[in-house]
């Protein structure tokens, strides 16, 4: 009889402790000197727009801006790189820092003069709420961010090559129009349309595609950490190493650079500079 209380006593004693410390896998990544305003860099400009509608995905505005690094004068058409969920890399004290970074790199040779296209997923304000925020901050609306991402077609691609390039374009800019000189940043949403035409919906196809596919002429430079998530989507960690084993077997030109992290940008930002040397290495 004792044994009986005994058991269901000491399971609840240890429901009820303490739950063990989770090891902060993200401490160990930090910003290094590439990502520094150094003083005698020359320091590029950062213009920020407003979309108000979008033939692609009618009802929704978003934000966007560019990036215009000091050295480009226009005579020689600049390199073009393009960023998802835009303008959280273009703060200056955020977690990217990319015009800095953008400074630091192109000052020192180590990629061409380029232009930075960054855009933010479309957005439908909430009419009821004048102004557009909720007490923490959070902007009040729809966000059409998950049917631009997420959905494995050619919908986004066709938006940033007919609406949102020519919208740069518009500011005076010359931009190369070599596939050379033309890259993406954010997520999956970049290999779209560059692997495969299909219309499946989901990332989790990517690597069956990249198999599938004929080899494309293209560069991919790719980051995840071992603790990122594990949802109803699946784990997120083994689906980059599935991707990364799927273009390693194609031959691509391709690096995979898997970390301790959790779902966030630091070790992402801290290698950023890095993985643009590596991206334009014979680009200038």
């Amino acid at each position: 009889m004792k044994l009986r209380c005994l058991l269901p006593s000491l399971l609840t004693l240890s429901l009820l402790g303490a739950e063990p410390k989770k090891p902060d896998y993200d401490a160990q990544y930090v910003l290094g000197s590439d990502s520094q305003v150094k003083p005698k860099v020359p320091k590029g400009e950062v213009r920020e727009f407003d979309m108000k509608d979008s033939k692609a995905f009618p009802g929704y505005g978003r934000k966007w801006a560019l990036y215009i690094p000091k050295q480009y004068d226009g005579k020689k058409p600049a390199a073009l790189m393009v960023f998802q969920d835009g303008l959280g890399y273009v703060a200056p004290t955020g977690p990217w820092r990319v015009p800095t970074v953008f400074d630091n790199l192109i000052a020192s040779g180590k990629m061409p003069v380029t232009i930075g296209l960054f855009i933010n997923p479309g957005f439908i304000p909430d009419p009821k709420n004048p102004s557009g925020k909720d007490k923490k901050g959070k902007p009040l609306g729809k966000s059409n961010r998950s049917f631009e991402y997420d959905n494995v077609t050619t919908a986004y691609v066709s938006f940033l090559i007919n609406e949102m390039i020519p919208l740069a374009e518009a500011q005076g800019l010359n931009i190369s129009k070599e596939a050379s000189v033309f890259t993406t940043i954010g997520s999956f949403t970049n290999i779209r349309g560059v692997i495969s035409k299909g219309t499946e919906i989901g990332g989790n196809v990517y690597p069956e595609w990249v198999l599938k596919e004929p080899k494309k002429d293209i560069r991919v430079y790719q980051q995840d950490g071992a603790n990122d998530l594990t949802n109803e989507f699946g784990v997120w960690p083994e689906a980059n190493k599935k991707l990364a084993a799927a273009l390693d077997e194609k031959g691509y030109d391709h690096v995979f650079i898997l970390g301790e992290g959790t779902h966030n940008p630091k070790h992402g930002a801290m290698i950023f500079p890095e993985a643009m040397k590596w991206l334009w290495r014979d680009v200038r």
